[in-house]
């Protein structure tokens, strides 16, 4: 019975990772056919590559995804994102961001989740949500000024990482800035030797919803299983 157990364990595992590598390599694919497939002039790509390599994907396995989206090969390129929107159990609000090549399939399949989460249920979500460029970054300066930096790239706002997202001996910051300028952002940030992480267009909470713990537990695992989902890209939920 152990050794069963060992090996479903295994199996989940190889299954995740192969979840997780699925996803990355569309992000690429999507970045490639938006931006173009140079990494130095297109930032998104830039992040989605370097996500990919810190996942362990094969290089081969980027490059190809790379050409793919970028029309450098006979394959078509039909991902498409696709939104979705929603209330989280406690009515919390949701927008599930999807890459997808066949949205017929994936549609059914996120307002099953939706119906299958407590109180969980689709209808309009915008309302809720503001739509930002966010450009994350790290500098190996610790000096730099993040917010002198913020104001000569054009960026709107400017607000500090996470510790566990900035490596050791490094500054870290979230630029916020209008959709239309996130590239202009990203392109200056860069020159002035940050580092790009992420550099995409997000869903941010206007006015985050506060829960206590078994409730937060229960929207957790609600986010958790639209999040498995391998059409699902990212998902924005209105918590604290």
């Amino acid at each position: 019975m152990g050794a069963q157990w060992k090996q479903a364990g295994r199996e989940a595992a190889a299954q995740k990772k192969g979840q997780i590598t699925s996803k990355l390599v569309r992000e690429i694919v999507v970045a490639a056919k938006l931006g173009g497939g140079d990494p130095d002039l297109n930032a998104r790509l830039a992040a989605a590559v370097e996500k990919a390599r810190k996942a362990s994907v094969t290089r081969d396995t980027i490059e190809r995804a790379i050409k793919k989206g970028s029309g450098q090969t006979d394959e078509p390129v039909a991902i498409e994102t696709v939104v979705y929107e929603g209330f989280a159990p406690h009515k919390v609000p949701v927008i599930v961001e999807c890459l997808t090549d066949n949205r017929n399939r994936t549609a059914p399949e996120i307002r099953n989740l939706f119906k299958a989460g407590s109180l969980g249920q689709p209808g309009s979500m915008a309302f809720f949500f503001d739509r930002w460029g966010v450009v994350e970054a790290t500098h190996a300066d610790r000096s730099r000024d993040a917010e002198a930096d913020a104001i000569e790239a054009g960026a709107q706002n400017v607000e500090p990482l996470e510790a566990e997202e900035i490596p050791e001996g490094s500054i870290g910051a979230r630029f916020l800035t209008d959709t239309k300028d996130l590239a202009a952002v990203s392109r200056w940030l860069k020159d002035a030797g940050w580092q790009i992480v992420a550099s995409e267009m997000r869903y941010l909470a206007k006015n985050p919803v506060e829960l206590g713990d078994a409730a937060r537990q229960e929207v957790a695992e609600f986010l958790n299983a639209l999040d498995d989902h391998d059409d699902v890209h990212r998902v924005y939920a209105a918590l604290k």
